[in-house]
């Protein structure tokens, strides 16, 4: 189907749906967006005197700007919206308070000099979040373990409402939040009554309207309640002076770009000794903004169907908090709320995001003016709700299950840790249980996949029914092992104790080592002790399948060459298959037992075969002799190919015939292998069909070779040798089914 040359391109008339749908996200996400700026650029400031407050605004809008501005365009998700977020506010507000506070080593800094520090805190943050894109981190940061990152923003949750009790209860200066609440006397009775009704108003949004913001309508109910009050007290009516609101923020774009020129005249002067002082809290908050940014963008993917880059979005996120931190701006994150109002009111592209920061610049020129007359509780009560919607509740439901008790215990200590000490020492809390959820998990799972005894599972090569009665006899002898997973520290007590009733009566201890990811030296000395043991009984280690590149590139041949795990005067081998190692120890143990057994590789009479016994002295011999004919084969050379037609039934006369099965990436896998005495080709023997699999020599071998086709035209003159012959092979065929049977049975059984 072609389009009229007449007719408008397609993409034009898609275009101008897709775009209203972006502007009205950025709108939606905007009235999400701006009053948590303010809020959360009010909480940080606030710590430097009141008399900050007014700073604190225009920085929660000027970040609300950058981010909205910058993110978008570099960033790797494009629906998600960047803006000032809670996450930002403890570390920020604990460092302006360390930094004002006297301590003993550390004189107090001056609030003009602590609101320069925030903004490099800013900058360094974003930097490294540059720095993190860049290097490939984003990848990692979603390993972190969930119980760490619920732990470490409950913790954020707890703080950020720790914070805001003060200004919900209209507190005096000075006051702190748990002296406040523990003396009702110093409430301000209008501030508790408006930060309710901003907290009623969040909480019932929904009931309401879901088309209008919870924020908006729960700051327009506080607001609302604020002058329904001062119709009754005067005093409410006055914006100098009046602590229970914002007051006078700053005055048209001339003086915000004065504000401006000035931050960057204070950060120009910033030395090397200010970097040390916030290094850690910078390295803090670009890795709590980063894990912010990325669990937003999954939800956003599971929502959308979408998927995100992780580490362009954190190059994003980087650029949008360096321009934020240039222009004194609050520091941020891809935020949930307002990232998911924006993808519910249509946005689809950057251009939503561009919009939401392009909106609040037109807000806040619009109503700057009145943001001065904004309660202060409420602005405190609309981040008490975000506070207690980011502290994870249902992780509570960890303690219904003694297996997932550790996982709370972890989330616990990292909230406590965070409310007690700090947020960087929460971070550090958070790394080292991260490293021993780690080991629980790798130690949680045992390392030994599957383990079997000699008297049940063999190798492939197919035994007299003596020798094979032997190796059920003495195959107790024998413990095999696949192992799986790390072999490191946290998982060698388990192996020693899961093999230390196997190591007190085996002779020879096979582990296949295939499915081994790493082995530290703590695993290599282990299984220098299990040689030791195994030596003092006349036994050996025997490795098999040793992989030749793990995947942090580790040669493991090598490595248990240079650690002294293989050395030539210890009792351990090594073989590339696990097929081979089982042959290896299954000719050990036959040849203890019947010592001349080396000696009597005499090609076999037929007379002499096992399978052949009830012919021996008859006709019959002699009927399948008229029909036998002999054939040498080279080691290494074929006897047949898989696909050749033939319908030959073969004794081996001396030598081992392995069957391999090729496969199409030119690598093939092992069947069965056929020693001295013993027959192969019974298939097409049967139905003279072509060759399943490829039949190779391992070593000399001489064979009789019986065609079906002599042998029907002998079986023909004498019907008893066909008898017999077909009752043999029926019965060697049943004994290898019952074997097959049981070695499958101890597979599943292990």
């Amino acid at each position: 189907m072609t389009t009229p040359a007449n007719a408008g391109p397609p993409s034009a008339a898609a275009s101008r749906p897709a775009l209203a749908g972006d502007l009205w996200g950025g709108f939606a996400a905007m009235l999400v967006a701006l009053p948590s700026a303010i809020a959360f650029g009010i909480a940080v400031f606030s710590v430097a005197g009141n008399e900050y407050m007014g700073h604190g605004v225009r920085a929660g809008i000027l970040g609300a700007v950058a981010l909205g501005l910058v993110a978008p365009l570099i960033g790797g998700s494009p629906r998600l919206i960047s803006a000032p977020c809670a996450p930002a506010v403890p570390v920020l507000a604990a460092l302006g308070m360390e930094l004002l506070s006297r301590k003993a080593g550390m004189p107090a800094v001056v609030p003009e000099k602590v609101v320069v520090l925030l903004a490099l805190v800013v900058l360094l943050a974003g930097v490294l979040q540059l720095a993190f894109g860049s290097i490939g981190v984003g990848r990692l940061i979603k390993f972190i373990p969930y119980p760490v990152v619920s732990g470490y923003l409950s913790g954020v949750g707890v703080l950020l409402f720790a914070k805001q009790v003060p200004g919900f209860l209209g507190l005096p200066p000075g006051v702190s939040g748990w002296q406040g609440v523990l003396s009702p006397g110093k409430w301000q009775w209008i501030a508790l009554v408006v930060g309710l009704a901003t907290v009623a108003g969040m909480l019932l949004a929904k009931r309401v309207t879901r088309k209008v913001p919870g924020t908006i309508i729960g700051v327009a109910a506080g607001i609302a309640a604020y002058f329904a009050l001062a119709i009754f007290v005067p005093a409410l009516r006055e914006l100098k002076g009046n602590r229970l609101i914002i007051g006078p923020v700053v005055e048209g774009p001339a003086a915000i770009g004065a504000a401006v020129t000035a931050h960057w005249s204070a950060l120009s002067n910033l030395q090397l000794s200010d970097v040390n002082l916030v290094w850690i809290s910078a390295l803090t908050l670009a890795v709590l903004l980063s894990v912010d940014t990325l669990k937003t963008c999954v939800v956003l993917d599971a929502l959308a169907r979408t998927r995100h880059q992780s580490n362009r979005v954190l190059i994003g996120q980087g650029a949008g908090n360096l321009a934020a931190a240039l222009v004194g701006g609050m520091a941020g994150a891809g935020t949930m709320g307002a990232t998911l109002m924006n993808s519910e009111s249509g946005g689809r592209t950057r251009i939503s995001g561009i919009c939401e920061g392009l909106f609040v610049v037109v807000a806040f020129l619009l109503l700057g003016p009145w943001i001065a007359w904004v309660p202060v509780s409420a602005l405190a009560g609309l981040l008490i709700v975000v506070a207690i919607r980011m502290i994870a509740w249902r992780d509570f439901a960890l303690l219904r299950q003694t297996n997932t008790v550790l996982d709370f215990a972890v989330i616990a200590c990292v909230v406590v840790v965070a409310v007690t000490v700090n947020l960087i020492a929460a971070a550090g809390a958070g790394v080292g249980l991260a490293i021993l959820l780690f080991i629980r998990e790798q130690i949680r799972g045992s390392v030994i996949r599957r383990k079997v005894t000699g008297d049940t599972f063999h190798s492939r090569q197919h035994r007299l029914p003596e020798e094979q009665a032997i190796l059920e006899r003495r195959g107790v002898e024998t413990t095999i092992c696949e192992l799986q997973g790390s072999l490191f520290f946290g998982t060698t007590d388990q192996l020693f104790t899961e093999l230390e009733g196997d190591l007190k009566r085996c002779r020879f201890l096979v582990l296949d080592l295939r499915r081994v990811r790493s082995v530290d030296f703590t695993a290599a000395h282990l299984l220098e002790q299990f040689e030791t043991i195994l030596a003092e009984r006349g036994g050996y280690l025997v490795f098999s399948r040793l992989p030749h590149g793990l995947s942090q590139g580790q040669d493991l041949q090598r490595y248990f060459e240079n650690v002294g795990v293989m050395k030539a005067r210890k009792n351990v081998r090594k073989f590339e298959s696990l097929d081979d190692a089982l042959q290896w120890v299954e000719d050990r143990l036959l040849t203890e037992e019947v010592p001349a057994r080396g000696s009597q590789e005499a090609p076999l009479q037929l007379k002499e075969f096992e399978y052949l016994r009830e012919f021996a002295g008859g006709p019959a011999l002699q009927a399948l002799a008229a029909c036998a004919r002999e054939q040498t084969v080279a080691e290494g050379s074929p006897v047949f190919r898989a696909g050749e037609r033939g319908d030959e039934l073969y004794l081996i006369r001396r030598g081992i015939v392995r069957i391999v099965l090729p496969l199409a990436d030119g690598s093939h896998h092992n069947l069965a292998a056929f020693g001295r005495g013993n027959f192969f080709g019974e298939m097409a023997f049967l139905d003279a069909g072509s060759r399943s699999a490829d039949a190779v020599a391992l070593t000399p071998v001489d064979l009789f070779v019986i065609s079906r086709a002599r042998f029907d035209a002998v079986a023909t003159a004498d019907p008893q040798a066909a008898v017999l012959l077909f009752a043999q092979l029926s019965r060697a065929l049943a004994l290898r089914l019952r074997r097959a049977d049981a070695e499958i049975s101890s597979l599943y059984d292990a």
